[in-house]
This record gives C-alpha cells, sequence and structure tokens, in this order.
C-alpha cells in the first residue's frame, strides 16, 4: 500500500428527495444491494479460491442462521457467533488445525477474505418477516465485520514475564487490477495470531487483527477503537501491509493526508486524516519500533530498510516536495513514508493514539511494509503456484523474525 498519486476530478452528485405523506403503517426499509466489494463474489477466482479451501460453506451457514432467527436480538446472536467462527477457523487453517478443507495452501488468506464478503452480503440483502430498521442492519455489519477479523478476539494470558504483542493485517486490495491478489499482511496476522515466540528476554505472545481497505471504516474510528483497549497493555505493536516490490520497509514517520486512491469499494478521499480532537493533530507521527536494529538484523531473504522519505509542503510554500531525510519544521503532509493511502493512515492512527495515550515514551509501535506479493513468472490465469505461496511463506516468517528482533531491542 504505498503512495499511489492519483489526480482525479471530482464529480458531485445532486440527490432530489420527494416527500410523500406518511402512511398509517409504514413499510421496513428495502435491502440494500450488495457493494461494489461483494460484487466481485460472482467471478471466477472468488469462487475457485473458496471452494478450494472449503470455504464456500460459509456464507450458506450464515443465511440458515439469519433464516432461523425470530428477531433482531436473535439475528445479532447468529452474525457474532458466525463471525467468530470464520476467525478462528481462517487461524486453525493457516496454523494447520484441523481440515485443510482443499488443495489451496493453508498460508492462504483470501478465504477469509472472500467468504466474509459472503457474510456481509448475506446480512445486507436479508429481509426478514419481522422487519429490519437501517441501524439494526448496521449494527449487524458491525458486529460481523469485528467478530469476523479478531477485531474482538485478542486475549493475553494473565501474569508476568510474558511480553505482548499486537500486530494488524489489511485485506487484499486493488482487486479490478487483478481479482487473484492476496495481502501478505492479511496472511501474517492469521499465521501468528495466538502464536508465542521466544526472545532473548523470554516468550512474547502475539495476537493479531485485519482492517479492511475502507476510507469511510477508517473515519468512523475502526482502528482507534480495536487498538485502544489494548495499546496500554501491550510491550510492542506494529502494523503491516504490502508495500514495495522485492523490499520490506520500516517506515519512519506516518503524514495525516490522504491522498484519494480508490478503495475495495472504488470510493476514494482526499484530505486531512479526520481524527477526534483536530486541534491537536500533528502533521507527523512517528514509529517508536528499534529500527535500527531491525535492519542490522538478519531476518530473511528480503532487505529491509528504514526508510525515512516523506512528501511535504514546506513551512510558507505551496506545493509538495520529496524529503528523503523526513519533514521540515512547521510543514503540511502530503505523504508518509508508507505514503498516503491506508497504510499510512493506519501508522498515523495507531502511533497518534499511542502519544495521546501517554505511552510514546514507553510503548515501541510503528509500521512495516512488506514485499508485494507476486506470482511465479508468467502466471496471469491460476489462482495460485509455487513460487506464489513460497513468496507468501518466506515473508510471513521474516515479520516472525522482525518482531522477534524488535521484542528484544525494546
Amino acid at each position: 500500500m504505498n503512495s499511489i498519486r492519483v489526480r482525479l476530478g471530482v464529480l458531485g452528485l445532486a440527490l432530489l428527495t420527494g416527500f410523500t405523506t406518511p402512511t398509517a403503517a409504514s413499510a421496513a426499509p428495502a435491502a440494500p444491494s450488495p457493494t461494489v466489494e461483494e460484487q466481485r463474489l460472482g467471478r471466477a477466482a472468488p469462487q475457485e479460491i473458496l471452494r478450494r479451501s472449503g470455504f464456500d460453506t460459509v456464507a450458506p451457514r450464515l443465511a440458515r442462521a439469519l433464516e432461523a432467527a425470530r428477531t433482531h436480538g436473535e439475528a445479532r446472536r447468529a452474525v457474532t457467533r458466525e463471525g467468530a467462527r470464520l476467525w478462528q477457523r481462517a487461524v486453525d487453517r493457516a496454523q494447520g488445525r484441523g481440515p485443510a478443507g482443499g488443495d489451496l495452501s493453508r498460508d492462504d488468506d483470501r478465504p477469509l477474505y472472500w467468504a466474509r464478503l459472503g457474510m456481509t452480503r448475506e446480512v445486507r440483502t436479508w429481509e426478514p418477516e419481522f422487519g429490519l430498521t437501517d441501524g439494526q442492519r448496521a449494527a449487524l455489519l458491525d458486529e460481523l465485520e469485528r467478530s469476523s477479523r479478531g477485531q474482538d478476539a485478542i486475549r493475553y494470558p494473565h501474569g508476568t514475564g510474558l511480553k505482548r504483542i499486537l500486530l494488524t493485517g489489511f485485506d487484499p486490495f486493488t482487486l479490478d487490477r487483478d481479482i487473484r491478489i492476496s495481502n501478505p499482511s492479511g496472511a501474517t496476522a492469521l499465521a501468528l495470531d495466538g502464536t508465542v515466540i521466544e526472545t532473548a528476554d523470554g516468550p512474547a505472545r502475539i495476537e493479531t487483527a485485519v482492517f479492511p481497505v475502507r476510507w469511510q471504516d477508517f473515519t468512523e474510528g475502526t482502528v482507534e477503537r480495536a487498538l485502544r483497549p489494548y495499546l496500554p497493555k501491550v510491550d510492542l505493536f506494529t502494523t503491516v501491509s504490502q508495500g514495495r516490490v522485492g523490499r520490506f520497509d520500516i517506515e519512519r514517520t506516518n503524514g495525516a493526508w490522504r491522498g484519494g486512491f480508490g478503495d475495495n469499494d472504488n470510493i476514494g478521499r482526499t484530505g486531512t486524516v479526520p481524527v477526534s480532537d483536530p486541534a491537536t493533530q500533528p502533521q507527523w507521527t512517528t514509529t517508536t519500533l528499534p529500527y535500527a536494529a531491525i535492519v542490522a538484523a538478519d531476518t530473511g531473504r528480503f532487505p529491509v530498510y528504514d526508510n525515512t522519505s516523506v512528501t511535504e509542503i514546506p513551512a510558507g510554500a505551496t506545493e509538495p516536495v520529496v524529503r528523503p531525510d523526513g519533514p521540515t519544521p512547521g510543514s503540511t503532509a502530503r505523504a508518509g513514508g508508507g505514503g498516503d493511502y491506508l497504510s499510512n493512515e493506519i501508522a498515523y492512527r495507531a502511533t497518534l493514539l499511542r502519544d495521546r495515550l501517554g505511552l510514546r515514551g514507553t510503548l515501541p509501535g510503528g509500521h512495516v511494509h512488506t514485499p508485494v506479493l507476486q506470482f511465479g513468472a508468467g502466471n496471469t490465469t491460476e489462482v495460485t503456484d509455487a513460487e506464489f505461496v513460497r513468496n507468501r511463506l518466506d515473508i510471513i516468517a521474516q515479520v516472525r523474525a522482525i518482531l522477534r528482533v524488535a521484542a528484544e531491542g525494546s
């Protein structure tokens, strides 16, 4: 999710709303249509991914549970249960527990992504006999998103002697460019959730969650809501996303700017990152990860860089410039080291939250960009191949090694 600078013209749409005389008994609101993201489900590659992992049963199971629900409360319980079941099933599959469900590599994050979209489509288009308000439907979708992403399943053992690490990943994105895309950060989250790594300072427990590639969810505070309860309790956190080809980057600086590139619903947003209390919002936040130690360590086959570059509008100027060594005093952000897309934004939000909680001096945290996950040479149609799997496994292993170094250097 590195910087993608796209200049787009903005077309405003005026919506004319008519008013009618209310009747004694108003019909329930019509169920919304599937989103752009959900509409991709019908294509061949997503269906093959679901079939070859056994996750093609997930959405039908939720549909049956919804059909059996007689109240909104029953529906909410079903949604929460099935969302949590999906997350756990994806984690178990990635970590070698239970049946593989098919011949798709266990380390694949895409079954989780496409199965979740099947579930959200079921909820979005469901029309129960007892009626469902817009607010109730939105609450069901919110519950499903949180439970199926592991955001409400973060658990650390009580007691001392165990470091606590929090890691986040992302869904696949740019799916209109290639519907087959996997996101190694999401695969890493599944592979590492609930695992323990041994460090020179003792064991460290990793808990993970995955986030959507949608501007609106970030505007509504999904990052802060998910991370706020845990940042005061952990010893290290890192947000992770897919970045540049052939390299890892430890992003030194994050910027308060959205560059407008389209998200998974093909919606773009341009402007200052919207956060609470904007009057105290900084233009830049910085990593507190031990980047020098991480870069110096032998963590795997991909090189790891301390990325200090940003794009800024200098104080008193009007045009953006690239600064290889970080921002200058009083400048306005136009891109952090990780760009101006949602990877930069999750890093900015997480580190701003760290600072606002008064943890900047005590809590190591920041953003890691993984290499782009590439298919084998010549593969333009198959959903997987041996090189694709090898690359993903190597990236996962290297993130684990980076976490070990970070934990030991903190």
